[in-house]
C-alpha cells in the first residue's frame, strides 16, 4: 500500500530539489532562502518552510502531500504540530513529514554538520529522540536514515531507512514484512521495497517508543548485512519527525539530538592532553598525558577505554568502548568514572549511568553484559557542561583500573 506513498514522497522531494535550485516562490506562499537562526516558540506554517535550532539542526514543515493548512511550532528544543488540518487515504501517501534533521536535505544543510560521511568511517552517530504522541490522528513517527553511494547533498538518495517508533491507524511501511531483527538491543519487524526512486527497508517497533538512545550506525549496519547498503557507501542526512494521514494536531518531537564521529574523533570532538582539547580520541583517564590521547588509572591489563567525545557550546556527547583485554570473558560490567566538575549527564545509550555528575557508573543493560575475553561493548552519553569540555577521569571497570 505505501508504494505509492514513496512514489508521492520522491516525487515531492524532487520538486522541493528544483524550487531550492531556482529559488522560485511555492504558490505564492514561500521563496525558500538560508533559514535564519530559531527562537523558541516561531511558528511555521509555509508549505516547505524551514529554520534552525540549537545553531545545529534544521526543522522543516514539509507539507508536500495536501493543499490543507498545517502550521508547526518550533520550540528551542523540538517542534510540536498545532494545525494538521485535512487527511488523505491510508493505502496511498502521507500528507506531510514534519521533521528535524541533521546533515543535508536537498540542498539545505544543517549549521555545522560533518555530513555526508563515508560509513566506513564513522565510529558512531549517537542519537536521542522524544515523542508525544496524540489518539485522534493516523500516522507514523519515524526515524529517516539515508545512505547514497556518493556523497550527495541534494535529490534522492539509493537506500533510505526508516525506523517507525510508532503507528496508527491502517498504515504500513513500503513493501512486504520479510522478517524480524535485533538492533541496538530491540526486536523489530522488517520491511523491504521500493518506492520507484529508492530502496526502503522500515523497522517497525512491536509496540509505540517515546523516546529513546541509539547509534544510527546499528541501523546502517543491518543494511549493509541485508545488501540494501555498502560500506563504502556515505550517510547523508538523519531526521525525525511524523508522516500522518488524517489530523495530527498534537504531535510532537520534544527533543532531539545527532552526532556523527569521525574515526577517532568529530567535528567538534577533541583528544584531552593534559585537560586541554585539541582534536582526536581520549583514552583511559588522566595520567600522564600522551600524544593522541590520555592514559589513566595505575594501568591494568584486563581493560583498556577508548572516549571520543563531540562538544559544542554548553553541551557535549561521547561513545565509550570497553575492551577486555584479559584472557577471560566479563559476565556483567560497571565502569566507573569521574566527571569534571560542571559536567551533568543528561541521557544515555547500551548502559545506564548514575548519579549524574561526580564518580558515576555505567552499568551494562541486559542484552550487553558479556565482554568476551579480546572483545569490547559500547556505549554513549549526552550531557552538559559548564565551560569548555574536558575527558571524564579514573575509569575502571568492576572496581579495576583500566589503560
Amino acid at each position: 500500500m505505501k508504494s505509492l506513498q514513496q512514489a508521492f514522497r520522491s516525487t515531492r522531494k524532487a520538486a522541493v530539489a528544483a524550487l531550492a535550485a531556482l529559488g522560485l516562490a511555492i504558490g505564492g506562499l514561500i521563496t525558500l532562502t538560508a533559514a535564519p537562526a530559531a527562537h523558541a516558540d516561531t511558528q511555521i506554517c509555509t508549505q516547505y518552510g524551514s529554520t534552525t535550532i540549537q545553531g545545529r539542526y534544521v526543522v522543516q514543515n514539509n507539507r508536500w502531500g495536501t493543499s490543507e493548512t498545517q502550521c508547526i511550532n518550533v520550540t528551542s528544543t523540538g517542534f510540536q504540530l498545532t494545525q494538521a488540518d485535512g487527511s488523505v487515504p491510508t493505502n496511498g501517501a502521507p500528507k506531510a513529514y514534519p521533521s528535524i534533521f541533521n546533515g543535508c536535505h536537498y540542498t539545505n544543510c544543517s549549521p555545522g554538520t560533518n555530513l555526508p560521511a563515508q560509513l566506513s568511517a564513522i565510529s558512531s552517530a549517537p542519537t536521542s529522540i522524544s515523542y508525544t504522541y496524540v489518539g485522534n490522528a493516523v500516522f507514523d513517527a519515524a526515524y529517516d536514515i539515508w545512505l547514497d553511494p556518493a556523497p550527495k547533498k541534494d535529490g534522492v538518495n539509493r537506500t533510505e531507512i526508516m525506523v517507525w517508533f510508532n503507528h496508527v491507524g491502517a498504515v504500513q511501511p513500503v513493501g512486504s514484512k520479510v522478517g524480524t531483527a535485533s538492533v541496538g538491543g530491540r526486536s523489530w519487524d522488517v520491511w523491504t521495497g521500493n518506492n520507484g526512486g529508492n530502496d526502503v527497508i522500515s523497522f517497525v517497533a512491536p509496540s509505540a517508543i517515546g523516546s529513546w538512545n541509539f547509534d544510527v550506525k546499528s541501523f546502517a549496519n543491518e543494511a549493509i548485512n541485508r545488501g540494501l547498503a555498502q560500506n563504502s557507501w556515505y550517510l547523508t542526512s538523519v531526521q525525525a519527525g511524523f508522516e500522518p494521514w488524517q489530523n495530527g494536531a498534537g504531535l510532537a518531537v520534544t527533543s532531539f539530538s545527532s552526532s556523527v564521529n569521525i574515526g577517532g574523533g568529530s567535528t567538534t570532538g577533541g583528544t584531552t592532553t593534559g585537560g586541554t582539547t585539541t582534536g582526536g580520541t581520549t583514552t583511559g583517564g588522566t595520567t600522564g598525558g600522551t600524544t593522541g590521547g590520555t592514559t589513566g588509572g595505575t594501568g591494568s591489563s584486563g581493560c583498556k577505554v577508548t572516549l571520543t567525545p563531540q562538544s559544542w557550546a554548553g553541551g557535549f556527547s561521547a561513545n565509550v568502548t570497553v575492551a577486555n583485554t584479559g584472557s577471560s570473558a566479563v559476565n556483567g560490567w560497571r565502569l566507573g568514572f569521574t566527571l569534571p566538575s560542571g559536567e551533568t549527564v543528561t541521557s544515555a545509550w547500551n548502559a545506564t549511568v548514575s548519579p549524574t555528575s561526580g564518580a558515576v557508573t555505567a552499568t551494562n543493560m541486559s542484552y550487553n553484559a558479556q565482554i568476551p575475553a579480546g572483545g569490547s561493548q559500547s556505549f554513549g552519553f549526552q550531557g552538559t557542561s559548564n565551560g569548555a569540555f574536558a575527558a571524564p577521569t579514573g575509569f575502571t571497570l568492576n572496581g579495576t583500573a583500566c589503560s
